[in-house]
């Protein structure tokens, strides 16, 4: 059983700052790309960063300069730092990792349960 678990989120004010973290956890092997998504209300979920097992990254164009994504692979575990934040950053955030569990050759994607972004005065 595989498990990703994301935490940090909250309310803050236009300007300020959030890290978020995901936590994998279970019976993994190895773990691939990892990606950070959003979702608003009657919205898609839209993709937010990336980064890859040895570091490379991507950003969503809105994003960039101002959210950094990295991870700790020895922890299984990836961070979201955003600064500058504004109010259209608010948004319930996803992780989502590329990962071939234990005792598999498979690759599978998995996704956490979300936590809410507020950014609002």
């Amino acid at each position: 059983q595989v498990q990703l678990v994301e935490s940090g989120g909250g309310l803050v004010q236009p300007g300020g700052s959030l890290r978020l973290s995901c936590a994998a956890s279970g019976s993994i092997s190895s773990i691939n790309g990892m990606f950070w998504y959003r979702q608003t209300p009657g919205k898609q979920r839209e993709w937010v960063a990336t980064i890859t097992r040895i570091g490379a990254t991507n950003y969503l164009d809105s994003v960039k300069g101002r959210f950094t994504i990295s991870r700790d692979n020895a922890k299984n575990t990836m961070y979201l730092q955003m600064n500058s934040l504004k109010p259209e950053d608010t948004a319930v955030y996803y992780c989502n990792a590329v990962l071939t569990p234990l005792g598999t050759r498979n690759l599978n994607s998995y996704w956490g349960q979300g936590t809410q972004v507020t950014v609002s005065s």
